[in-house]
């Protein structure tokens, strides 16, 4: 008995010396690993959508919007750009670079549409630009113009947009990055433009970091997933994905303990464990086998890369990553 004290109270001195390993290695192990992806991964802030001949398209952050295809969501190859030979009307926001961010993939009206942004990095003189393309090959995409755009007097950013369309048949674009959060703006489906003047606010966290809005309807709600936290570090990167949801489009969405996301509410789905680095800026769609979630992350290298997961749902209608 004093043997088998002397050892509980050894291993309760070794417990007290390494709490902080400890408390973390649960943190460690919670969520499941990317799925399998082969060939040309190496993306970052990447959007999916799913064409009619049942291949996906890939865009992504890259000079002229990166583009990449797979016929299986697992194999993926390079498909060169959306604009490979720039996008002059772009410069004024990006200080002359020609590379452009976090692209928002759709397919519809039997054409593709792709939201994306112009900035630089800090800077919140941004602006989110439409293109079309009928078949969403490098090389097809027009220019439809300028949806909008922030200056550096305003208190929010105009990058990483995403579209979502409600139940209603209602156009609406959610974006932003730091400042005071994320926004949302009314679009006129005829055009894809802005409808009207009004900027709602979705989610902030009153000045913290978190960007990235993805809206996704499933059951009765609609689900905000955001990315809080920082991009764009390597392998230190500290994304990670949170969730809320609202039973309307524009909010207000509450975390699973009740709190708005407007006060800084969010659930936790995914972050960084192991090898596996700030994953964010995830993009949800419905495929034919599953609801799936991408979204890039960092390895060791530093190198940032495609991950593929499915995602579940619980039994009171939130969602997991699995």
């Amino acid at each position: 008995m004093a043997a088998t004290k002397k050892r509980a109270l050894t291993a309760l001195a070794v417990l007290a010396m390494t709490a902080v390993s400890v408390v973390a290695a649960p943190q460690a192990s919670a969520y499941p690993g990317p799925g399998v992806v082969t060939g040309d991964t190496r993306v970052h802030d990447p959007s999916v959508v799913k064409r009619p001949d049942g291949s996906y398209l890939v865009a992504h952050t890259g000079d002229g919007i990166s583009l990449k295809t797979s016929t299986d969501r697992t194999a993926f190859r390079n498909a060169g750009a959306a604009f490979p030979n720039g996008a002059s009307w772009t410069t004024t926001y990006t200080n002359g670079s020609r590379n452009l961010w976090a692209p928002d993939l759709s397919f519809r009206n039997g054409q593709y549409y792709m939201y994306y942004a112009a900035s630089s990095f800090g800077s919140n003189r941004s602006a989110i630009f439409l293109a079309t393309s009928p078949s969403g090959n490098a090389g097809t995409w027009t220019n439809r113009g300028l949806v909008i755009e922030s200056r550096t007097s305003d208190n929010w950013n105009a990058i990483d947009p995403d579209l979502v369309v409600d139940d209603q048949g209602r156009w609406w674009l959610s974006f932003g990055s730091f400042w005071s959060g994320l926004k949302m703006v009314a679009l006129n489906p005829s055009t894809g433009m802005r409808s009207d003047s009004t900027i709602r606010s979705i989610a902030g966290r009153n000045g913290g970091p978190i960007e990235a809005p993805n809206i996704f309807k499933h059951g009765s709600y609609y689900y905000l997933f955001v990315s809080f936290d920082y991009c764009c570090r390597g392998a230190s990167s500290t994304y990670r994905v949170m969730v809320g949801r609202s039973t309307s489009v524009t909010g207000t969405y509450y975390d699973r303990n009740g709190t708005a996301m407007t006060s800084g509410g969010g659930t936790e789905i995914l972050a960084g464990q192991g090898s596996i680095h700030g994953p964010g800026h995830q993009d949800v769609f419905a495929d034919t086998d599953n609801d799936i979630i991408v979204y890039h992350y960092y390895g060791d290298d530093g190198a940032s890369r495609l991950g593929i997961n499915w995602l579940g749902w619980d039994s009171a209608g939130w969602p997991y990553v699995r």
